[in-house]
């Protein structure tokens, strides 16, 4: 089995390496989330263990790049911060597991073959994504990326792109959009969609390229 082991502190990975290879497993190291996406991007592995907090690239942006170039290689991610958004985030970008350190290796080793045997028989579905020039918004993922860099937006923010794509080159209503998104009638003198509206365009508008068109008395259009 071929493991791309991700961690920048070397007596954390001279450890995990020992103890791995002495149970028969192949391991490679990278101590850069920049060089673990080269190396991600140019091989094949059977699962990836990595840390959170890497120079450059950190392991939750890591994550979200892997899933969004539709790899489903296992992540298990290892790392010694204990508290739920830590977890949540990390599970929330795409890993499959999360593991803190310390942690007997046995437990590793066992959640290593968890992962492994799943993947072999439970293959992920085809993923759902949008496309609008160069933005890119997966639905299994949850991400959102323009260049292949990831765009962070909030919970209203998301569901506002997604309602604005589904009816891209259509014209849509304050009140559509209000329907949609905020999921109630909003009073007709609320300026809450403008609000969001602005708030989006300076997420993904670019200088030559912008995605959301005011239409003069009736709403907004997300543009090809």
């Amino acid at each position: 089995m071929n493991i791309l082991l991700i961690e920048d502190d070397k007596r954390i990975s001279d450890f995990v390496i020992k103890g791995l290879e002495e149970n028969g497993f192949s391991v490679t190291l990278a101590i850069t989330g920049e060089i673990a996406r080269e190396m991600v991007s140019e091989n094949e592995w059977d699962i990836i263990l990595m840390d959170i907090m890497l120079p450059g690239i950190d392991g939750i942006q890591l994550t979200k790049l892997i899933r969004f170039k539709k790899n489903h290689t296992p992540i298990l991610v290892l790392s010694a911060l204990d508290d739920a958004d830590n977890k949540v985030a990390a599970l929330d970008s795409g890993a499959d597991d999360y593991l803190v350190k310390p942690f007997h290796f046995k437990e590793l080793i066992s959640r290593i073959n968890a992962l492994t045997r799943r993947t072999k028989f439970n293959y992920k579905e085809k993923e759902q994504v949008y496309f609008c020039h160069n933005l890119t918004v997966n639905l299994d993922e949850h991400s959102v990326f323009q260049n292949e860099q990831v765009i962070d937006l909030s919970p209203r923010e998301y569901k506002l792109l997604l309602f604005l794509l589904e009816n891209k080159n259509k014209v849509v209503s304050r009140t559509q959009i209000l329907n949609a998104v905020w999921g109630i009638h909003y009073d007709n003198n609320t300026n809450v969609v403008d609000v969001y509206i602005s708030y989006l365009r300076n997420k993904i508008d670019e200088n030559q390229h912008k995605f959301i068109h005011t239409i003069k008395g009736t709403g907004y259009m997300l543009k090809e």
